[in-house]
């Protein structure tokens, strides 16, 4: 095997002034209060002028602000600890929603509403049990499948019918409800923590099933799909899945964010 080429002395600078960066990242991160470049060089391990020379580096590039002499992390850190955060969460939800698909042998959906618009958030299916297609936008056909309507179901009347101005209720299928007041009077029969089932209102051969998950003031749903040929399964799911979406809704509720 031939040896790798040697690094060059510019690139061997180059990695050394990226470890010393993170090194002082990492003592104003420990220091909640700021510090001074002094007390920085010191737990970094650097000569105060090079501690210097990076530290004005930093705070140019927005990864630490200075005030009063104090070092502090800046915005550009803080972006990239929230965006750390948020991969976190949506591989918290992913993996949660992979165990679901295989207990129930489904695919699964997870949607929120936000800024009064339908967003599915995360699907998870498998070549055996794939996702319904997407044929009509889940945004503007809310009325017809299982997770738009769990989702309207958990708003007020003003913000139903508010979505509804903006997304009229159309036929997407024979079973789809028929018009606005109808789909109005289900949603209100419906309890905003109760499970909600449709049945070949969105696709033909495809019957659907979401629960919801609240938190605060925000909506979201996890749902599934099964053709309809195992519809005679749907309402025993949807009642497994009701269980551990209980059981498991502050994991769920914390990100609804994602």
């Amino acid at each position: 095997m031939p040896a790798a080429a040697p690094l060059d002395s510019h690139t061997t600078t180059l990695i050394g002034s990226v470890q010393r960066a993170m090194r002082l990242l990492e003592a104003v991160a420990s220091r909640e209060q700021g510090a001074p470049a002094k007390q920085l060089a010191r737990e970094a391990g650097l000569a105060l002028p090079t501690a210097y020379h990076l530290l004005r580096t930093l705070v140019h590039e927005g990864y630490l602000r200075r005030d009063s002499g104090l070092f502090f992390l800046g915005e550009a850190a803080e972006r990239l600890s929230s965006s750390g955060a948020r991969q976190k969460r949506r591989s918290t939800v992913r993996d949660t929603l992979a165990q679901w698909r295989d207990m129930i042998g489904a695919p699964m959906y997870y949607a929120v509403y936000r800024e009064g618009e339908i967003e599915v958030m995360c699907v998870v299916d498998s070549t055996a049990n794939p996702a319904v297609p997407e044929w009509a936008d889940f945004r503007e056909t809310g009325h017809a499948h299982a997770v738009g309507q769990c989702l309207l179901a958990q708003l007020d009347d003003s913000s139903r019918r508010d979505h509804l101005d903006r997304h009229p209720v159309r036929a997407l299928t024979p079973y789809t409800v028929r018009d606005e007041e109808r789909l109005l009077r289900r949603l209100e029969r419906t309890g905003r923590m109760e499970p909600v089932v449709e049945r070949q209102e969105y696709a033909l051969g495809t019957v659907c099933a979401a629960i919801p998950v609240t938190a605060g003031g925000s909506a979201a749903a996890v749902a599934f799909s099964l053709p309809s040929h195992q519809g005679d399964r749907l309402m025993s799911a949807a009642r497994k899945l009701h269980g551990e979406v209980g059981r498991l809704l502050g994991t769920l509720a914390f990100s609804i964010s994602i």
